[in-house]
């Protein structure tokens, strides 16, 4: 079963963009229960009245998500009179849906890990010479290495060399986190306002004929 992930958000608008972003959301789940696709909310950012949505970070699951994504990625129409300044003459707000790209996630399995032994090198004095003692441990999926030879015992120099590579990884991975969350960011303040590929009106956001 496809698992796909997909943002809503209401970019920098005004409070009516995060009101669209609420009913959109509504409206998408509804469409998506119909498809059989099964949606989890990751994250979700609200705005500053009720029902208003700034952000949603989705978890879609079903055979036909990536055709169901399809047809609700771009920008959104709502035409509806502001429900927070009546007197506003705009009446045209809009959402941006994008397909997010989910961070990499594996799990540290054994076979991942190559373990080389070598003799240790500098101060130690004869010992450190003679014996193999030093580990090298390489993670075969990122390439990422990290060595420990302080100890006089292989065992715990293995030990070492681990703990100092999945500091490694566990750094790596939250520095691509960050960049996918700055990513996800970057999408608010990218929100097109033209084109949009779903136009929809009024507070039950239906959507317009024509």
């Amino acid at each position: 079963m496809a698992i796909c992930w997909l943002q809503i958000t209401s970019g920098r608008g005004p409070e009516e963009c995060a009101r669209a972003a609420f009913f959109l959301l509504r409206a998408l789940s509804d469409e998506a229960a119909q498809r059989g696709i099964t949606i989890d909310c990751l994250e979700i950012i609200q705005g500053d009245h009720p029902k208003t949505l700034r952000s949603a970070l989705l978890s879609l699951a079903g055979k036909d998500c990536a055709d169901f994504i399809r047809s609700w990625e771009g920008t959104v129409q709502w035409i509806a009179q502001s429900p927070f300044r009546p007197r506003h003459k705009r009446k045209n707000w809009f959402v941006g849906v994008q397909q997010v790209v989910p961070p990499e996630e594996k799990e540290l399995l054994n076979k991942d890990f190559k373990f080389e032994s070598m003799r240790a090198s500098g101060p130690g004095g004869q010992h450190v010479n003679k014996v193999n003692s030093a580990v090298r441990v390489t993670h075969l999926p990122t390439g990422l290495t990290a060595m420990a030879q302080e100890e006089r015992s292989q065992h715990m120099n293995k030990k070492l060399a681990l703990t100092r590579l999945l500091t490694r990884i566990e750094e790596e991975q939250n520095a691509r986190a960050k960049q996918s969350q700055q990513e996800q960011w970057g999408m608010h303040n990218e929100l097109e306002r033209g084109n949009p590929v779903r136009v929809f009106q009024g507070e039950r956001f239906q959507m317009k004929k024509g």
